[in-house]
Order: structure tokens, then sequence, then C-alpha cells
């Protein structure tokens, strides 16, 4: 398994012979709209945490160019099917069994809206599971109690944590979030985007070495492999 960051929450991942990618926002992102190509993009599924604008923007154009199938909650998924794509719904709890792996969609505390303030649903999270490797993407999020569940039935080789705050988990609330998932390797997410979740790089990692964890945060193109 692969994956590779595209800045804010988006992710390519290669796992199976597929390439999924996460909550694609490049165009307008300012950190990736000049360094990412979306027209190089090979998607075969789109999975979306959520509605808001730095999740789904280049959703749309990007499965229409790859004929990709787009993977959220059925709010979403029946937003993207009424615009002609091929969608696969999902909500809370459930377990789909791809062709890339099994995928759970877990919950998340946060908001979900699309662009012109219309109903995006719940926000959730992903586990995903493919090529004996279990990564949990936690989409936006407050921490949450929820977490804890995810041990109950998964060993994650990682944890993908929002970490900017203000909208989402905070370095601290993310390294006992990585407590609840029981994974000490975390790749930090959604921050650095834009003013209000800008982060210390250096500070981050060592609160995490404190605890005898590992954050790892990659420059917009950077890949690693599990």
């Amino acid at each position: 398994m692969k994956i590779t960051f595209f800045g804010q929450n988006t992710l390519f991942i290669e796992v199976a012979e597929c390439n999924i990618l996460v909550d694609p926002f490049i165009t307008e992102n300012p950190l990736a709209k000049d360094s990412v190509d979306i027209d190089k993009i090979e998607a075969d599924y789109i999975l979306l945490t959520h509605a808001h604008q730095d999740h789904i923007l280049d959703a749309e154009y990007i499965a229409k160019k790859n004929d990709a199938t787009i993977v959220s909650n059925f709010e979403i998924a029946t937003h993207y099917e009424n615009l002609g794509l091929a969608v696969h719904p999902m909500n809370h709890g459930g377990v789909w069994d791809f062709e890339f792996g099994k995928v759970k969609y877990v919950n998340a505390i946060h908001t979900s809206s699309f662009p012109d303030g219309s109903y995006g649903g719940q926000p959730g999270g992903f586990v995903i599971q493919g090529e004996h490797k279990t990564i949990y993407i936690a989409g936006d999020t407050a921490l949450t109690m929820d977490m804890k569940l995810i041990p109950l039935q998964y060993k994650l080789d990682l944890a993908i944590l929002p970490i900017g705050d203000n909208f989402t988990l905070g370095v601290d609330d993310a390294i006992i979030a990585s407590d609840f998932v029981q994974c000490d390797k975390v790749l930090g997410v959604h921050y650095d985007t834009f003013g209000y979740i800008e982060i210390d790089h250096k500070e981050a990692k060592q609160k995490f070495f404190e605890k005898d964890k590992d954050l790892m945060l990659l420059a917009i193109g950077e890949s690693i492999e599990l």
C-alpha cells in the first residue's frame, strides 16, 4: 500500500492494483495547485469524508474524467449520482468489500454541507483494509470516544489524523486520538492550508516524539509505503 499526500486531506492510495483518491481539494489549494496536476490523476475510486468544499472541490471533475466511483455517505453519494456519476453509498458502521479490500465507514464529529449550503449528510471517516495493511482515515473530526471502538476490531498500521486545530483535532488531541485507536504511527493532515490551521512542524513532531509516537508530515507529492 502506497500513500501520497496532495495537501489538506487529499490522499492518493495505491492498493491491490487500484487507485483511490480521498477528499480531492487541489485546484484551489494554494499549497498544491501549482504542483499537482489533476489531469494526471488516475483514480478508480474517490472516497469523500464529508461535503465541505475543501474535501470535494475536484471530485466531480476527476470522477468524470476517470469514470471513477464515488464512495461516501448516502446524501453525498446521491448528490453525485444525480450528476450522472457512479457511486457507492455507505453509512456509519457499514462495511463493504471492494475489489481493493474492505472499507468501513466510521463516526466523525464535525459538520457537513455542500458549498451552496445544502445538506451533506453526517461526516465520517474510513477504515481501509487492503494488501494485509489497515489504515484509519479520520476525516475532519473532534476527539471522540467512538475512536476507542476501532481497535476492538482492527489492528491499525497507520492512523491518518487532522492536526491543524480550530476546525478539527489539534496536535494534543491527535496524540490522545492515537492512544484511543492504539496506533503510534500517525500521518498528519488538514494543516497549513490557510491561516486558521497553520502549525509549528517542529513542535508538533516533538510532542509526538515525547509520547513515543511517530508523526509524519509529508511534503505535497511525497509518499510513504506500508
